[in-house]
């Protein structure tokens, strides 16, 4: 699911002609027979005949208003609780960017606090005596990961290797019980897809791709989240609804692109994609996901044969299906504001963050002229009201979810600490360099060693987790102060190195390194090679081996990844994946007592198959699902093929244009002016043209930013090869300039993308002279000046004239959390 703050202004390429032809084109081969499916039933318990006249008599006495209502989804960032008084919605969610009253870092009891104010209008009975309670949901993924201090669990890869069906029900208590300590009945997990191409920016979010654990897994964390469901009783105060999600083969799309298209035949979607749903069902799953894909060309989220025929009818699922992040404005003939398709194929919820109010009127009218039938609107409600009234929203039989001292106790993360160590996967230990010897030195260094962001990955605080310190995770451990702590207890001694730099030679060096943090499309990839250009994690790798010592890689990743150049460098390797805030799990296996023995040992198998080149999907592993050593084994690892059985240089980056004091390939730096057009050069090229590029400059790290000075008209250009943008646009991406302007003189400054210019000669003056200042237009800003983000050759233009002078340090497209406005337009 999308979790970022939107403009309304999302809809605009998404009413679209664009996804029309490949989705009618699709539609016979995306025919659903049900007779293929496999057969399920929701429990009798998740609802009893006393509720169901209920239903029935609050349906009765309901206006097509507040039916068509709880159809409708809003996100926090966008609505706020007097909005119910006119708008009544069935729910509201908070996405990964939206925190209460605009703060990520919100601690459990406000998040308490702004559901109750919420529910609290909700509940208010309207002329005719009704009153709805909304529903409330966030993703809580890996944990609670929306609150400091709450359990942080390893992602779901990591859990895959694990290969615990017990330990995920735990999981899955502990994590029910945080969310519930914050008011909130409703989480959007287990994750049961199953990832064929793990360039695929969601791979992390599966288990396994092995469907028979998958479904283990589905059932345990279902029951884990909702307890078993009692007939005739309600879910009870420490447990949440789950939602089994995305349904279906959002882990088997073409490329592994993410809300991209499945081209597999129905038995295939069958087996490899649907194992996990009838386990969940049967659990009791009170809710499904469906999701942003499609298959065979034809979007989940308007496929009534998959979301009614298959999964209503044959896997006899009684819940309700809710939407993903707009995903209802990628069905053909639909926009995020109005489509009643959606409803009409099977879609009881709409997720619509930002586009509610239109989504809402536009139901509205359709309910009323019958585009969405009757029966097809009280069927929809009927699913809802069910739900709710299991967990005990309503007043008669309401049940408390605000128990506060539940998030992060000192039982739940022991738990947390002991998945991080059944997740741990040993492909190398020639020579038996683990485990570290007691009082042996030691010697710790590379990005991931001390870095809480690293190591708990995407979705966690915030949507794509960059920005995550050790100070949100005040009861968790670094990597480094948990292998810092087990050697000294051992009697060793332990230093954290910058670069691997060391001045006495120590007995062992661990290198933690791996993937930067990113969360669904942003952590697509082009091909499976890890670090594909300035391998600087290898190089550390290479020195400290060249050195003669003994060289520990710990890799952090969301996916296996072509690593053999960086497993030929290491005497051992291991698997860490994503291992959450409880650094302490890694110590626990890696480091041993004075006993000479670890507090755990390696138990983890891979969950998927670790690549032997940087292709994908893994056709020739090197090392096979299920592999993974343990202390006392004698293999050894031989020499591994470097050969990367791909072209790198094809690898397309389309987000990320300038940092370091540089361009980002594919793209160039160029300079327009009198004189033409030309590529930035260094040494700094004076143009009598108008523009003087600088040297690179220091301003946070060494040589991070490029200055320039105009002398004249002048433009700088970030341009390339063409670059597809719309899918960012389609999520309310933002273009940044990360600058500081160093003289601002008399001339307009104008941003560009795509050809389209605003200007932005306002935020320039009120930029501190000499400070570095952030500059965020969004991209619908330029898509509605006419700019055509499908094909972006020229990604950042900056033109001005003399007088005028900054130093860059960073162009890139981001997601926003926020409704910001477009600057003035050049025409």
């Amino acid at each position: 699911m999308r979790r970022q703050a939107l403009g309304m202004a999302t809809a605009l390429l998404l009413a679209g002609t664009a996804t029309a032809t490949a989705q009618t084109t699709g539609t016979e081969a995306a025919k659903v027979h049900p007779k293929l499916w496999p057969a399920a039933k929701s429990p009798a318990a998740i609802s009893d005949p006393q509720t169901e006249a209920r239903i029935d008599a609050l349906i009765k006495k309901m206006t097509v208003e507040q039916k068509v209502g709880q159809l409708v989804q809003a996100d926090i960032s966008t609505i706020t609780p007097k909005d119910l008084e006119t708008y009544p919605l069935g729910s509201i969610l908070a996405g990964g960017n939206s925190g209460p009253n605009g703060n990520e870092r919100s601690t459990a009891a406000d998040w308490a606090k702004l559901v109750g104010d919420f529910r609290a209008v909700s509940l208010r009975p309207q002329a005719n005596g009704v009153a709805i309670p909304i529903i409330f949901g966030v993703d809580a993924v890996h944990g609670h990961n929306n609150i400091p201090g709450a359990t942080l669990f390893p992602h779901n890869i990591g859990l895959g290797a694990a290969r615990d069906p017990e330990l995920i029900q735990r999981i899955g208590a502990v994590t029910a019980a945080e969310i519930a300590g914050s008011g909130i009945e409703w989480t959007f997990a287990p994750t049961l897809a199953v990832p064929q191409d793990l360039r695929w920016g969601r791979s992390y979010e599966g288990y396994t791709s092995d469907t028979k654990l998958i479904a283990e897994y589905a059932k345990a964390m279902v029951v884990g989240l909702q307890g078993p469901l009692v007939a005739g009783k309600t879910v009870d105060g420490t447990h949440v609804a789950a939602t089994a999600k995305h349904f279906l083969a959002d882990g088997g799309t073409f490329e592994g692109k993410d809300q991209g298209d499945a081209k597999v035949d129905e038995k295939e979607l069958i087996a490899k994609h649907a194992m996990g749903y009838p386990a969940a069902i049967d659990a009791g799953a009170l809710t499904v996901m469906a999701s942003f894909s499609s298959w065979q060309g034809v979007k989940h989220h308007g496929n009534k044969g998959l979301l009614t025929d298959a999964l209503k009818d044959k896997m006899g699922f009684a819940g309700f299906v809710v939407g993903d992040w707009n995903g209802h404005g990628q069905v053909a003939g639909c926009s995020v504001a109005d489509c009643a398709q959606s409803i009409n194929a099977g879609l009881d919820m709409f997720m619509a963050p930002d586009s509610w109010k239109g989504l809402y009127d536009s139901t509205l009218k359709h309910a009323k002229d019958g585009t969405i039938s009757a029966a097809r609107l009280d069927d929809a409600v009927r699913r809802i009201l069910r739900v709710k009234y299991k967990l005990g929203l309503f007043p008669e039989g309401h049940v408390d979810r605000s128990v506060v001292k539940a998030v992060g106790t000192p039982e739940h993360l022991a738990i947390a600490r002991e998945a991080v160590a059944k997740s741990l996967v040993l492909l190398k230990n020639n020579g038996s360099v683990l485990p570290i010897k007691p009082g042996a030195r030691v010697l710790v260094t590379g990005p991931a060693a001390d870095s809480m962001a690293i190591q708990s990955g995407g979705w966690t605080i915030s949507w794509q987790g960059t920005d995550v310190t050790h100070a949100d995770f005040p009861n968790g451990q670094t990597i480094w102060e948990a292998l810092n702590k087990s050697v000294r207890d051992s009697g060793g001694v332990a230093t954290l190195s910058d670069g691997g730099v060391y001045k006495e030679k120590p007995d062992v060096a661990i290198v933690v390194f791996g993937e930067a943090p990113y969360a669904e499309f942003q952590g697509d990839v082009a091909t499976l090679d890890y670090q594909p250009s300035e391998a600087t994690d290898l190089a550390t790798l290479k020195k400290l081996k060249a050195a003669g010592i003994p060289v520990v890689a710990l890799f952090l990743s969301g996916r296996p990844m072509f690593t053999n150049p960086e497993i030929n460098a290491a005497d051992a390797f291991v698997a860490g994946w994503l291992p959450g805030s409880q650094g302490a799990g890694v110590a626990d296996v890696l480091v041993a007592g004075k006993d000479g023995k670890t507090p755990r040992a390696f138990t983890g198998t891979l969950p998927f198959a670790w690549p032997a080149d940087a292709r994908s999907p893994v056709e020739k592993p090197q090392f096979a699902v299920g592999y993974g050593l343990k202390y006392g084994a004698s293999t050894t690892v031989p020499q591994l093929s470097e050969e990367l059985g791909v072209d790198i240089a094809a690898a397309l980056n389309v987000e990320n244009f300038f940092s370091g004091g540089r361009a980002r390939a594919p793209w160039v730096l160029t300079i327009t002016d009198a004189g033409g057009s030309r590529p930035v050069e260094s040494p700094p090229v004076s143009s009598p043209g108008g523009l003087i590029a600088a040297r690179s400059v220091d301003v946070r790290a060494q040589e991070d930013g490029k200055s320039f000075v105009w002398t004249g008209p002048a433009a700088l250009h970030l341009s390339g090869p063409y670059a597809d943008l719309s899918r960012q646009l389609n999520n309310s991406f933002a273009l940044r300039v990360d600058w500081r302007v160093d003289a601002i003189g008399s001339a307009p400054v104008t941003l560009a993308l795509g050809g389209k210019a605003f200007d932005i000669s306002a935020a320039v003056k009120a930029a501190s002279k000499g400070q570095v200042s952030t500059i965020k237009v969004p991209l619908r800003c330029f898509a509605d000046a006419g700019a055509n983000l499908r094909q972006v050759d020229y990604a950042v233009s900056i033109q001005s004239n003399k007088g005028f002078a900054a130093t860059l340090l960073n162009t890139n497209v981001e997601a926003v959390g926020e409704n910001l406005p477009c600057p003035p337009a050049v025409k």
